[in-house]
């Protein structure tokens, strides 16, 4: 699909800094927030601001193009599918993952939902650990840095 007819349907204009933009956020293999892509997108466009960057990601969820997350106590953060999709998010590190759940499970749970209802956008979300954190080195290394002992660094780079 070209991204000239990504935002045709819709009032806005697929600009230069906005195409690179979206392209960024589709390269990511993760959510990232907009300090993430703006970082990603400096490397192509350093004379774009922040504020360029933050505006342009809420044209392009507010038309649908991407998903912006909104996730309570966290910086937003932004999916490159808009398709309705769950997702799994790391309780201990913040990491977060699509789930793939198949649309008719989503579309069934949609349907037992009481008819006066009108659903317009479903956010299903799992919380838990991330292999890196559940891992038992992981454990002992961060029981043992809180605890005050020098026998490792407390957060490993994730």
């Amino acid at each position: 699909m070209k991204m000239e007819n990504v935002l045709q349907p819709r009032a806005f204009r697929m600009t230069s800094q906005r195409r690179t933009i979206l392209e960024e956020l589709r390269n990511c293999r993760w959510h990232p927030t907009a300090d993430e892509v703006y970082e990603r997108v400096r490397r192509k466009l350093p004379r774009i601001s922040l504020g360029t960057v933050y505006r342009n990601l809420e044209v392009l969820a507010l038309q649908g193009t991407i998903r912006k997350l909104d996730i309570c106590g966290r910086q937003k953060r932004f999916d490159a599918d808009p398709r309705m999709h769950c997702h799994v998010r790391c309780l201990e590190c913040g990491a977060m993952d699509d789930l793939p759940l198949g649309d008719s499970t989503l579309s069934r749970a949609i349907g037992e939902i009481d008819a006066s209802y009108e659903i317009r956008e479903v956010r299903l979300e799992f919380l838990g650990l991330c292999p890196k954190c559940k891992a038992p080195e992981r454990a002992c290394r961060d029981r043992d840095t809180r605890r005050g002992h020098s026998g490792g660094v407390g957060r490993p780079d994730t």
